[in-house]
């Protein structure tokens, strides 16, 4: 059977070049290309792959909307993140989205392809050669972990949303935004919003996955 794989990337030469090292590999062809979140997500719904090959950084957005939104209609859909951000905490944040796979862009093509494969028979398990490294600084860091979206909800409070405008931003319900906001406070140590967000400018957390 033929695996059908869908490149988002707003670089075209790196998509081409993805696409070659795709349409050389057996039994992978590629049925669509985006050079964003909205195109990306089109070019699924249109073309039902079998893997989603998606760069962290796009023009209208993160390619870990693509992820959570892919990851929420189906959970047999494999899901590369492919990145020249290949920190940490892009790989936590790739894991904690639901990808299957984590690939750095200075990555040989091969690795993109052979992480493709792995999305394609095992899309529920998350592989990233640099991940038991990270492993290891996780545990050893004194830095407090924050889930994806509460790393999203900090950014929204950074730029001076409340509760209301917060839950509607990301579709949540005001509960949901109050109890992601509680939870930031107490890992941060703090009791209002000014003292989590001094305290996560300390520690370098704000920047993390803007664009």
């Amino acid at each position: 059977m033929t695996t059908k794989v869908v490149l988002i990337d707003d670089h075209e030469l790196i998509r081409q070049g993805l696409a070659r090292s795709f349409e050389r590999s057996d039994g992978l062809t590629v049925v669509a290309q985006a050079g964003t979140v909205r195109g990306g997500l089109l070019a699924a719904e249109k073309t039902d792959p079998d893997v989603v090959v998606t760069d962290l950084q796009l023009p209208d957005g993160s390619g870990l909307e693509i992820v959570r939104a892919l990851r929420a209609k189906r959970k047999d859909l494999g899901l590369v993140v492919l990145t020249m951000y290949s920190g940490d905490e892009q790989i936590f944040a790739a894991l904690d989205a639901g990808a299957s796979a984590f690939v750095g862009k200075d990555a040989p093509a091969d690795e993109v392809v052979s992480a493709a494969r792995h999305a394609a028979v095992s899309p529920g398990s998350f592989t990233c050669a640099g991940l038991p490294d990270a492993m290891v600084r996780r545990m050893t860091s004194a830095t407090p972990q924050l889930s994806d979206r509460e790393r999203q909800v900090l950014d929204l409070l950074a730029e001076g949303l409340n509760t209301t405008a917060i839950a509607a931003k990301l579709y949540v319900s005001e509960s949901t935004a109050k109890t992601h906001i509680a939870k930031i406070y107490e890992k941060l140590g703090a009791s209002n919003r000014a003292q989590a967000l001094v305290t996560a400018m300390k520690l370098k957390m704000l920047s993390t996955l803007q664009p």
